[in-house]
């Protein structure tokens, strides 16, 4: 099979024939094999009956639904787990990303070479309140990711080869950083492709300001897992070891200033009616909290099943060679 495309959707049932039709059509022109995966994240309107009569027309449309609302990355993720295809689509089922993007995604992903193609709508038709921080976020992502050729790292429109979403795993709200993971797994051919953004037709966008702040979060966290995930102690280690260590040169700094003083016959102060004494000691208790931090971290690593567990491209084994003389 060529392509699969995976449509997460939330109460979209207006959207989906015409979808569907537009996609088929594309399909239809360019002689692809496909399959269109439509994961249904607990719609509360018709999206599901709509699924089943698009299914009933063409078997080549299928579809999840699930129980209850868990959000675009379980959508994605289940799809993810169940395409078939030599490339996989993503989209949006708001009409907002175009199907007829799909034949150049494919051929970027087959001839040219890349891992994933992301999606760039470099014209929006979204207002300012949602375009400023999108792009302050885009620059963020940039920087953290080291991924700088990206300019719209949560497009729903992107192209995978097929291996690449069987390696990633996508959960919590991760789907804007795909293209992270799948640099942090080792896909490191990724590119951009400039794609058209049209206004929504049906319904009403899904997402709120908060997503901005939770992007940021979740970046945070898969920075720090790249970074640190297999290895806490070289963080919280360093960083515990380096407060433990001001805060007692601090402490000595306290207690020989009013040795000095007592000496010298100048006027002193307890040590305990200090301040920094209290701040010296606070640095020390943080300190050595953190070093435990990344200690225990260690033993559960160290007993995680998957902590040997590295993605192997290719192999040359001499007895295997020997076996095929």
């Amino acid at each position: 099979m060529d392509i699969s495309v995976i449509i997460p959707l939330y109460n979209e049932a207006e959207s989906l024939p015409e979808l569907v039709a537009w996609i088929e059509r594309v399909m239809s022109e360019n002689n692809f094999t496909y399959e269109v995966l439509m994961i249904d994240d607990g719609s509360t309107d018709k999206s599901w009956e709509v699924i089943e009569s698009l299914h009933a027309k063409n078997a080549s449309v299928r579809g999840v639904s699930f129980r209850r609302n868990y959000g675009k990355s379980p959508a994605l993720n289940v799809g993810f787990t169940r395409a078939q295809g030599d490339v996989v689509i993503t989209m949006d089922a708001d009409l907002q990303d175009s199907p007829d993007e799909i034949p150049e995604l494919y051929r970027m992903i087959t001839e040219d070479g890349y891992d994933l193609v992301s999606g760039w709508k470099k014209k929006r038709y979204d207002p300012l309140s949602k375009t400023l921080p999108t792009k302050l976020f885009n620059a963020t992502a940039r920087r953290v990711s080291g991924i700088h050729n990206l300019h719209d790292f949560n497009c729903g429109l992107k192209a995978y080869r097929r291996e690449v979403v069987k390696h990633i795993e996508v959960y919590g709200d991760m789907h804007r950083y795909i293209p992270y993971l799948a640099k942090n797994a080792g896909y490191s051919r990724i590119g951009e492709k400039v794609v058209h953004h049209q206004a929504r037709k049906y319904g009403t966008t899904k997402f709120g300001l908060d997503r901005f702040v939770n992007g940021y979060l979740d970046l945070m966290t898969l920075w720090f897992q790249s970074k640190f995930g297999v290895k806490p102690m070289h963080f919280f280690g360093l960083l515990g070891s380096l407060m433990f260590i001001i805060g007692f040169i601090a402490v000595v700094i306290v207690g020989a200033s009013k040795l000095y003083n007592m000496y010298a016959g100048n006027p002193y102060i307890l040590v305990t009616d200090s301040p920094y004494f209290f701040l010296s000691l606070t640095f020390m208790i943080l300190g050595t909290q953190l070093f435990l931090t990344g200690f225990l971290g260690e033993l559960v690593i160290r007993h995680a099943p998957d902590r040997n567990h590295y993605e192997i491209e290719a192999e040359l084994n001499g007895e295997t060679s020997e076996a095929k003389k």
